[in-house]
């Protein structure tokens, strides 16, 4: 599907923000069906947390990723997006406390990428 957007007002708000939004809720909807499925499906709870957190449901993307690193802590990628969340939020300390975790995983499953994503986000965090 293709979608073009304008900068027409719509009642006050743009119409590409409308649009994007219903796009969003259409990826949230389609996540959770397939996670009826599939419900400990990390990628897809991971993929779902990240369509949260654009439109600002910050709570349950951070209860989703929780519960990925508690059932898959080798899912190494969540702890960055987990920890940046909790900067968003204030919790600095929480946040570094993620990024080290997520550094320990991510040595241990030897993903160098990651670990160095994570440490970058770690030495802004501990930074601010």
């Amino acid at each position: 599907m293709v979608v073009y957007a304008t900068n027409m007002q719509i009642y006050g708000t743009t119409y590409y923000k409308v649009l994007l939004q219903k796009l969003n809720m259409n990826k949230i909807d389609s996540l959770k069906q397939f996670l009826t499925i599939t419900p400990n499906d990390s990628f897809l709870q991971h993929a779902l947390a990240l369509e949260y957190i654009k439109i600002n449901e910050d709570n349950a993307a951070k209860l989703l990723f929780e519960n990925i690193l508690k059932n898959d802590s080798n899912y190494v990628g969540s702890y960055y997006h987990l920890g940046k969340l909790l900067e968003r939020t204030n919790n600095n300390t929480e946040a570094v406390t993620i990024y080290k975790q997520g550094m320990l995983m991510a040595k241990a499953v030897k993903d160098l990428h990651t670990y160095n994503e994570l440490q970058a986000a770690l030495e802004d965090a501990e930074d601010s």
